[in-house]
């Protein structure tokens, strides 16, 4: 080696390592720097909104990343408005688009969702107490940023000058004491974070000057940061104030209801329960959960009750404002007739037509046949036989005799040999042949012309289906709506209670190849109804028996059986249901006014409490001229869409499945038998149906008959 060369290589090393070293110092300032402006801006954060610690709300600070070594996470925020978990950022490039976010080139979105992440965890520990998860928010606080800038999935961005005004904005939705539970668990499952400490350092180096990192962060970070002024508090509470009235199960379930919302399964499920287990207010979380863990598409609720949908939906913008656009609400008759107006596909719905035309195909069957099925009926009443052409039949969607032969027909009372069921086909053939000439359409032609589109060209869009009072539903109309999302998990979800079914016919899913094997919950617990009200209910339907969708249910005495629970009450006790037999209808009519202005006089009850419901929409009207010539304010539960009114609601007892009032009157009620006729179907359903009707009852129920 040339003289010198051995030191030559030397330098050239220690000048590589020093350049080295020099990189790796400049990328540990900038780290420091960024993390300096980090802290002064959660700093900031937490000093700013302060001011609401007087008024309900806990600051958490640095609290420990759940699951991680060394990762914190900025500021929990938990007050009456709900649960906060935030982020702040000190971003001035940024954008989101499509969902994504990004810092310059760089995408981010991972980032983002770590945070929601992170949430979905903490709502599984707030269930314990029972916290709905839409109470728990992920937050990212861009600063030097006003109003709310957008969303990545479930996660908010959010200006951090306005962030006060974003919490006051779901206003006022936690007591006192369910901030006092709910902060325990925050503390439990956020404790608080102790950052690595440095036990030594190898290598000799100077200690960085505080000075220089403070020189390298912008300066505006270090204006000074003035507290929530006087009037923003007092616009922050009356932002909140003014925010809609949450009712309690919006915020707060019971434990297992709270865990139920978020439960996964790998397949279609079910929920059931009788009357009063809070099953439509669990479909309601549920349907908002999915909203936000699946933004990508649509959750349809759909139920067979026109006027629901509405009040459903209504109620799902207070209960969680931020998803409200990608929840549709609509009844499953409505769903199909916009599919098929959409898709061109030519259809003319005619009520009235289609009944003018079944009355002709009865009048014209023949003889033997019609013989046959009047002497089957123990009447030459038509009616038993619509009903079974409208609910097992079309409600089948069947299309040959061959398969109307083998079907099981389970919750029909009379049970039909070969040559009967011969001349009911050929009632339908005939009825749809005069449908056809006519050119109009019933109600089950629209919902197999949609699911028959359906099948020719699937529908995307919809991340998950949930059915409301499924039991209600025809098997058509679950095959149709399960076209929409399949088996595929989280998607397909019924609700309902075979006790509450008041339509003719029945099923089993296992028809439309449906298995809702390991993935059926049952809610057993009435928090409803006082210990009086439900005793009445239930030894009304106690020897009616009912058929069940379940696939445990794969014969008719099977179906009759299925799905009965202990069910379980509060035990709260209040007034006995009372029964009033009056020796003329006016004086019947003069207490239904009489009943409505007496209970409006309880302190704890409002008109909009109150209901008065009827088996028959001409016993609507009645009533509603009866309460308008008395001058009481009232409103028809076909107008009513779920925001609250200062009025009685008057309406049949159909439209009041999945509502609950604290006073209920069933006026022109007759006394029932004390036995039921097993084989008399329209009996049966009018014992379900005056079950329904009690059921709607919180407090008080009265009946009233001449």
């Amino acid at each position: 080696m040339a003289a010198g060369g051995s030191a030559a290589q030397q330098a050239q090393r220690l000048s590589a390592l020093s350049a080295s070293f020099a990189r790796e110092a400049a990328s540990a300032k900038a780290e420091a720097g960024r993390y300096a402006a980090a802290a002064i801006a959660e700093r900031k954060l937490a000093h700013r909104l302060a001011p609401l610690l007087a008024h309900g709300y806990h600051l958490l600070a640095d609290r420990k990343w759940p699951g991680s070594k060394s990762a914190q996470l900025d500021l929990i925020v938990v007050g009456p408005s709900g649960v906060w978990i935030v982020d702040s950022k000190h971003w001035n490039d940024f954008t989101i688009a499509g969902g994504s976010m990004f810092r310059g080139d760089a995408d981010v979105t991972d980032d983002a969702l770590r945070l929601a992440d992170v949430a979905n965890d903490a709502e599984s520990a707030f269930a314990e107490v029972g916290l709905a998860p839409g109470e728990v928010r992920a937050v990212l606080a861009m600063h030097g940023h006003s109003k709310r800038i957008g969303e990545v999935g479930p996660v908010e961005v959010v200006g951090a000058d306005d962030i006060h005004r974003y919490f006051a904005s779901r206003g006022n939705r936690l007591s006192i004491g369910e901030v006092e539970r709910v902060l325990t668990v925050a503390m439990q499952h956020f404790p608080a974070y102790i950052g690595p400490q440095i036990t030594s350092i190898p290598t000799l180096i100077a200690e960085p000057a505080v000075q220089e990192l403070i020189d390298e962060i912008p300066d505006e970070l270090f204006a000074e940061q003035q507290l929530l002024s006087e009037e923003e508090v007092a616009e922050t509470l009356t932002i909140a104030k003014l925010a809609e009235d949450i009712e309690g199960w919006m915020t707060f379930l019971h434990p297992s209801q709270a865990k139920l919302v978020r439960r996964t399964f790998n397949g279609p499920a079910r929920i059931r329960g009788s009357a009063g287990t809070s099953k439509t207010v669990v479909g309601l979380h549920r349907a908002a959960y999915l909203a936000r863990m699946r933004p990508e598409g649509k959750v349809l609720f759909t139920t067979f009750v026109s006027t629901l949908p509405a009040v459903m939906s209504n109620l799902l913008a207070r209960l969680d404002p931020a998803v409200a656009d990608r929840v549709e609400f609509v009844n499953v008759h409505r769903w199909a007739i916009d599919l098929l107006k959409e898709r061109g596909i030519r259809h003319k719905l005619d009520g009235r037509g289609a009944t003018a035309q079944w009355k002709s195909a009865w009048a014209s069957l023949a003889s033997p046949h019609k013989d046959r099925l009047a002497a089957r009926a123990g009447t030459r009443d038509d009616d038993y036989w619509r009903e079974e052409v409208e609910s097992v039949i079309k409600g089948r969607g069947l299309t040959t005799f061959e398969a109307y032969a083998e079907c099981a027909r389970p919750g029909r009372s009379i049970r039909l040999n070969m040559d009967d069921r011969r001349a009911v086909w050929a009632l339908h053939l005939d009825y749809q042949a005069r449908l056809r000439a006519a050119g109009i359409h019933d109600f089950n032609d629209v919902i197999l012309l949609a699911e028959q589109s359906l099948q020719r060209h699937p529908l995307e869009g919809y991340s998950a289906v949930i059915v409301d009072e499924a039991q209600d539903l025809s098997l058509a109309m679950i095959r149709m709506l399960h076209h929409l999302v399949g088996d595929q998990q989280d998607a397909f979800t019924l609700i309902g209670d075979g006790q509450q079914s008041i339509y003719p016919g029945g099923y089993v899913l296992s028809e439309a190849g449906i298995s809702l094997a390991g993935r059926g919950v049952v809610l057993s617990v009435n928090y409803r109804n006082t210990v009086e009200i439900l005793d009445f209910a239930n030894k009304t339907i106690a020897a009616t028996g009912y058929v069940d969708i379940d696939d445990s249910a794969q014969t008719p005495d099977a179906a009759a059986d299925a799905g009965f629970e202990a069910l379980e009450s509060l035990r709260r006790h209040g007034h006995p249901p009372v029964f009033d037999h009056f020796a003329s209808a006016a004086e019947h009519d003069a207490a239904i006014v009489r009943r409505v202005r007496q209970a409006a006089s309880n302190d704890d009850t409002s008109l909009g409490d109150i209901a008065v419901l009827c088996d028959t929409n001409y016993q609507v009207k009645k009533a509603l001229a009866l309460l308008k010539t008395a001058s009481v304010a009232a409103i028809n539960l076909e107008d009513y869409e779920g925001t609250p009114v200062d009025r009685f609601k008057v309406g049949t007892i159909k439209r009041a499945k999945g509502l609950e009032f604290k006073a209920v009157l069933l006026p022109w009620t007759p006394p029932l038998p004390t036995e039921p006729d097993p084989n008399d179907e329209r009996m049966l359903r009018a014992y379900r149906e005056r079950y329904v009707a009690a059921t709607r009852a919180r407090d008080r129920l009265w009946m009233g008959s001449c």
